[in-house]
């Protein structure tokens, strides 16, 4: 009797974790939900036909001025830009040599290269998730920090006046 209890008492315990009958241990495994990220969004027409990037036209606009910024390079960086417009920011003074302004979010800056800004260049600066008007690029050099977005001709007094509030950011339609 001694011998026939444990024995009785494993077998039940064993049973409770077999199977139901029926049904199979054999776990599904679906389709993975980890993504890899490879290129920001492609921007729409409106009328949802995607579009070369390079030529499109950016305007900011505040309540006293507007400067248009062309996009002269097909970037990651530049497309997932492009993908959160419309939106509005504030535009301030930057060390006497740029106005800036910090987008909502970082831009992904994978597989987009460095730059060596000019006068007139709009950029992106990895380290504080900034774009940058460059109108005084003396002395500034190449960096895999600054990314280039695209080229305006406003001038420094013309880039003072998006300084005086909120500014409208948005493709314009062709």
């Amino acid at each position: 009797m001694k011998r026939i209890l444990p024995t009785l008492i494993a077998v039940a315990l064993l049973s409770g974790c077999a199977p139901a009958p029926g049904s199979s241990t054999r776990q599904e495994s679906g389709p993975s939900t980890t993504r890899e990220r490879t290129s920001a969004p492609t921007p729409v027409l409106p009328t949802g036909a995607p579009h070369d990037v390079v030529g499109t036209v950016v305007r900011f606009s505040s309540d006293r001025t507007s400067v248009d910024v062309t996009v002269d390079q097909d970037t990651p960086a530049v497309r997932e830009f492009l993908s959160v417009l419309p939106l509005e920011l504030v535009v301030e003074e930057f060390n006497g040599k740029e106005k800036i302004a910090y987008l909502p979010r970082e831009l992904d800056a994978a597989e987009t290269p460095g730059s060596d800004p000019e006068d007139g260049d709009l950029i992106y600066f990895t380290p504080w998730g900034n774009l940058g008007f460059f109108y005084d690029a003396t002395g500034i050099g190449y960096t895999d920090q600054t990314l280039h977005i695209g080229t305006f001709t406003a001038g420094r007094e013309e880039l003072a006046l998006l300084e005086t509030g909120a500014v409208t950011v948005a493709v314009v339609e062709e």
